[in-house]
């Protein structure tokens, strides 16, 4: 294997087991050499690949973070003609992951979000860079429903991207502090189905 590709390689490996890690155990609690003995590596390694936890943390984000985010709860709703029922699918989709205790990446954000809030603004930034992106195309997908007749015309989508934001952060944390988390699940998506009704043109059918 060509030694760029090999390194790029070692380095998604090291990231993706650094996610799993400060996701479960949070960043504070997380050391490097957690990570090295996860991974079977010496710290020579680690610090051939990042400067620091720190950039190793930020790279993440930047990379397995933002790029998860993108796959699994912007790209489905972009270009879609009616957002409403593609928001509808990606939360089902995500939230059914949430039951069989997978993590999601929501979930995650909304987890580093909480952890690094008044720590550490650098970090910080970059998380709010991923939430950002997110509202962004929320509101943009919204705002093109709206154009094609799918959102009453008098919508402020702002407001909706911020409820829709706030809503999937607010069951995702419940879901986590319940032993029914099916129930949780049924109740929050019925509900959402229920605010988009008021939202939606008559002749939307969700």
């Amino acid at each position: 294997m060509d030694r760029h590709l090999k390194r790029m390689a070692t380095a998604q490996r090291m990231q993706q087991t650094g996610l799993a890690l400060f996701h479960s155990k949070g960043y504070y609690n997380t050391s490097v050499d957690d990570v090295l003995e996860e991974l079977d590596m010496s710290k020579g390694a680690f610090y051939y690949h990042f400067k620091s936890k720190e950039d190793f943390f930020v790279q993440i984000v930047q990379t397995h973070l933002a790029h998860a985010m993108y796959t699994k709860l912007i790209a489905p709703v972009q270009g879609q003609d009616n957002p409403l029922m593609q928001i509808m699918t990606c939360f089902e989709s995500a939230l059914n992951a949430a039951i069989n205790d997978q993590a999601d990446v929501g979930c995650m954000l909304s987890g580093f979000l909480c952890e690094f809030n008044g720590r550490n603004e650098n970090i910080m930034e970059h998380l709010r860079d991923v939430l950002n992106v997110w509202e962004v195309h929320l509101i943009t997908s919204l705002q093109k429903g709206k154009a094609s007749g799918y959102l009453d015309r008098h919508v402020d989508t702002e407001a909706v991207a911020t409820y829709v934001i706030s809503a999937y952060f607010g069951i995702r944390t419940l879901m986590a502090g319940t032993s029914r988390p099916s129930t949780r699940k049924y109740r929050f998506m019925e509900q959402l189905k229920h605010y988009f009704r008021t939202i939606a043109s008559k002749e939307t059918v969700l």
